[in-house]
């Protein structure tokens, strides 16, 4: 039999295919079923994180398992085969191990170096057993990627270059800021009560975060989180829980909401936290782009976004009572309006910009200008010269420009019809957004927030799409290279153990046999000297016995040594042949230390996984 793992992550696929491909835990539980009813396999263990979604299996065919692994992952994750294909990569044997060892260190998470999926890694052999789907082989490796990752994190200081997805994703909320100052006093929303939405409390409650509330489906398990944050020594938080239906009115008393909860639809749609933070400010949210948009004040006394925007420019109130032309009324709402700059003529006829030039000179020079007006339109007309755009413009852009420049540009709209639309535009202050005053991470996958969201102003989203870009330019910390050496040393003991291991039901089988041979020659002595006492006879089988052990031991040993090799599984096809012994007595050896191992495995993995919850807790 052989390892073959199967998967997608955020390496290989994009967040939008990972959401879709997401797994429920009722998914979880009957793709590995349905993969050990498979006829390539039969161990299979899932690890599905909220970056990743991996198939490992213990299959005799390599081909044939790759594309039963495959055709199962696409249906129970409701993603064609065809499209998910593409996503898809496959380790075998050593690479399967080497992969799974990495992913243990945090080496290949979406922050290098993050100790949390140790505990998925946990889970999803808790599962395994728990169903009697993962066997000798799946449990020694899961045990064995724990202990790794926990050699990694005490022997290096990977932990300086990885922190949990939590922590990543509220460092990317203060934006720039110290997380732990960003939260201090803050109110925290948390939505679920899983493992990573009680991680993500427990992290709010050390940052400082003055209160905590939680809301979950499951009333018990979110007041079992609220009393362990506010049992807790460590902080001061004020912690509650609250039923999922109170989300709507909890969002307009929190500063920041961090959501994970197992649904497969949203839980958070872009209206329902518009309403939330309009709720919060008695004013309406409007989405970033929309035209008449108005921002969210929090606190700030802010009016709307175009308001916004006149307040930092030039008055436009000059001339309006001493008979300027224009339609002020009309023109005022364009941004950047000035009535003696540029974008208050741009588009008018000739006729409107020679009353606009005359207003501009206040009347002074009235008839000098219509005759200017007149001599510069004859002159275009007849000659044929090329109108100066550039002076006509160049006068637009000083308030202090004479009549005589202005009448230039109404010379080129008499030829042309209208001033130009190819101008040197006025500078245009733009909309300032509004400092957010909601803060959502969301960890989900499939995601509980709606991406629309994002556009949103005074709310500030970050997501697993989000962290996944930010990771890409995280600096990776010099400890990575000493643990790929770890990660490189368990592979190569792992494959030995692994390989010597296939021989030990030999091994075992063949002193088996001979302990039958000796026990056998015993009884046959007895017969033929049935006058030995119990003495003589204890010393005669004793002797026998040793005899055998001496025997055996130098080919056992060397045996198991030369197993443990690249290419040493053949041996113990040869010392089956050799010494002719029953392939139904190996086997059945090989089953009962199967069932022996899942049985202390589970123990183990029980009472560790029991103890890390008592110290948490």
């Amino acid at each position: 039999m052989s390892l073959l793992v199967v998967g997608l992550s955020h390496r290989s696929a994009p967040v939008s295919v990972l959401e879709r491909a997401a797994l429920s835990a009722d998914a979880q539980v009957k793709l590995l079923q349905d993969t050990l009813a498979a006829e390539p396999a039969s161990e299979a263990a899932v690890l599905a994180t909220c970056n990743r979604i991996e198939l490992y299996a213990d299959v005799d065919k390599f081909h044939a398992g790759v594309a039963e692994l495959s055709t199962l992952l696409a249906q129970h994750s409701g993603v064609g085969l065809e499209e998910l294909t593409p996503y898809l990569y496959v380790h075998y044997e050593d690479r399967a191990v080497h992969h799974l060892f990495s992913v243990a260190c945090g080496l290949d998470s979406m922050v290098v170096g993050e100790g949390q999926i140790l505990g998925q890694i946990k889970d999803a052999l808790a599962t395994g057993q728990e169903l009697h789907t993962a066997g000798r082989l799946l449990n020694d490796l899961f045990q064995q990627a724990l202990r790794v990752g926990k050699r990694a994190h005490s022997e290096t200081g990977i932990d300086r270059a990885g922190q949990s997805l939590v922590t990543f994703g509220l460092e990317q909320l203060a934006h720039g800021a110290p997380a732990d100052v960003w939260l201090k006093g803050k109110r925290a929303l948390v939505l679920g009560a899983g493992s990573m939405s009680s991680l993500a409390a427990a992290t709010l409650a050390r940052a400082g975060v003055a209160e905590v509330v939680v809301a979950n489906r499951t009333p018990d398990r979110a007041e079992r989180l609220a009393k362990i944050l506010t049992d807790s020594d460590e902080t001061d938080v004020v912690a509650r829980a609250v039923p999922i239906h109170s989300v709507p009115f909890e969002l307009t008393r929190a500063d920041i909401a961090v959501s994970c909860t197992g649904a497969t639809g949203l839980v958070l749609s872009a209206e329902s936290v518009a309403a939330a933070v309009a709720g919060r400010t008695a004013e309406p949210v409007a989405r970033g782009g929309d035209a008449g948009r108005r921002s969210v004040p929090g606190g700030s006394g802010r009016t709307t976004a175009s308001a916004a925007v006149r307040e930092d420019l030039p008055p436009t109130s000059v001339g309006t009572d001493d008979g300027c032309p224009l339609d002020l009324s009309a023109v005022q709402t364009t941004a950047g309006f000035s009535v003696l700059g540029e974008a208050a003529v741009a588009g008018m006829g000739a006729a409107e910009l020679e009353q606009h030039a005359a207003w501009v000179d206040k009347g002074d020079e009235a008839g000098r200008a219509a005759s200017a007006t007149g001599q510069r339109t004859a002159g275009v007309a007849g000659t044929g010269a090329a109108p100066d755009l550039d002076a006509g413009f160049t006068a637009l852009l000083d308030p202090e420009a004479d009549s005589d420049a202005i009448l230039a540009l109404a010379a080129v709209a008499a030829t042309v019809g209208r001033v130009p639309e190819r101008r040197r535009p006025e500078p245009v202050a733009e909309a300032p957004r509004p400092a957010p005053v909601l803060a959502l991470l969301d960890l989900a996958m499939p995601r509980d927030i709606d991406a629309a969201v994002h556009r949103l102003l005074g709310v500030r989203l970050v997501d697993i799409e989000s962290l996944a870009e930010a990771s890409a330019d995280a600096p990776m910390a010099a400890d990575v290279d000493q643990v790929k050496r770890i990660v490189s040393e368990e592979v190569a003991a792992f494959g030995a153990a692994l390989r010597a291991a296939h021989i030990t039901p030999t091994v075992v089988a063949l002193r088996t046999m001979a302990a039958e041979v000796v026990a056998t020659e015993i009884a046959r002595l007895d017969g033929r000297l049935p006058g030995l006492d119990d003495r003589q006879r204890g010393e005669i089988t004793q002797t026998v016995r040793r005899v055998v052990d001496k025997l055996l031991h130098a080919p056992t040993v060397r045996v198991k040594q030369l197993a443990a090799e690249p290419g040493g599984a053949g041996y113990a096809d040869a010392l089956r042949t050799l010494f002719d012994l029953d392939p139904e007595t190996v086997a059945s050896v090989s089953r009962a230390e199967e069932n022996d191992s899942s049985t202390e495995n589970a123990q183990h993995v029980e009472n560790t996984e029991n103890a890390e919850n008592r110290g948490r807790a």
